[in-house]
């Protein structure tokens, strides 16, 4: 029998848990802990998901042939039930990783940042600060202590979808992102220490987007953290700069 004569050679549910048991066992050998590779495995899942029903989403819609009015109206409602279950399907999967979404703000809802979650947060912000700047490392340990204090402000299910934010923060500010590395940040006359340290640091976009989302909860988990005072009103101070 050809391929052609099997149809679709999707992977069956058999193969797809081989694939992750076996993504599974090399994560681990990297080192990595069994949960936050799930969570990994699960975001990218709920991602692959929602993806799909965000394109199916898109566009124009037709039932093809041409086969009445009282047909194309079943096959359109039939499409549309078919794609909210591919939402709720979507929906369910991101429930598993990060839990159901909860009211906005509430304590409970926002648990102390996981490793896993900071070192994505590391990843999304780093080509971002690229794109302005050039490489000022601060402290490791400090990058961490910032990153942890800014997902603190969010939600899990939030911070699911951070790098996404990030993004789009960037993209809507980049003019004036721009001003601010230049007159602030490495190659200008501004040390790395003192006030405008995190300008130096590619921490200051993840804090920068929360600065202007979500203020008074950044500073209510800067001061939880026992961070400088002075790192965050002079990033603030870089941000309100004149042009």
């Amino acid at each position: 029998m050809s391929t052609a004569d099997e149809g679709r050679q999707w992977p069956d549910e058999v193969s797809v848990d081989n694939a992750r048991t076996t993504l599974l066992q090399l994560l681990a050998r990297a080192g990595v802990p069994s949960g936050d590779a799930l969570e990994l495995i699960g975001l990218v899942e709920a991602g692959a998901l929602a993806l799909a029903h965000e394109e199916l989403s898109g566009g124009d819609r037709s039932a093809p042939g041409d086969k009445g009015e009282v047909y194309e109206s079943g096959w359109l409602d039939g499409a549309a039930d078919l794609l909210d279950e591919l939402g709720g399907v979507a929906e369910r999967t991101l429930q598993e990783v990060v839990g159901a979404d909860g009211q906005a703000g509430a304590a409970v809802e926002r648990p102390r940042a996981g490793r896993m979650e900071v070192e994505r947060a590391r990843v999304a912000v780093t080509p971002l600060y690229l794109s302005f700047t050039a490489v000022s490392e601060l402290d490791p340990e400090v990058t961490e202590e910032v990153l942890s204090a800014v997902l603190g402000t969010m939600s899990p299910r939030q911070r699911a979808r951070y790098a996404g934010r990030l993004t789009e923060f960037t993209a809507a500010h980049r003019a004036r992102l721009e001003r601010l590395f230049a007159a602030f940040g490495p190659g200008s006359g501004i040390t790395v220490h003192g006030r405008y340290s995190l300008v130096h640091s590619a921490t200051s976009i993840a804090v920068l987007e929360r600065l202007v989302t979500a203020p008074q909860r950044l500073r209510e988990e800067w001061d939880a953290a026992e961070l400088p005072p002075a790192w965050l009103d002079g990033l603030t101070a870089a941000w309100n700069a004149p042009a």
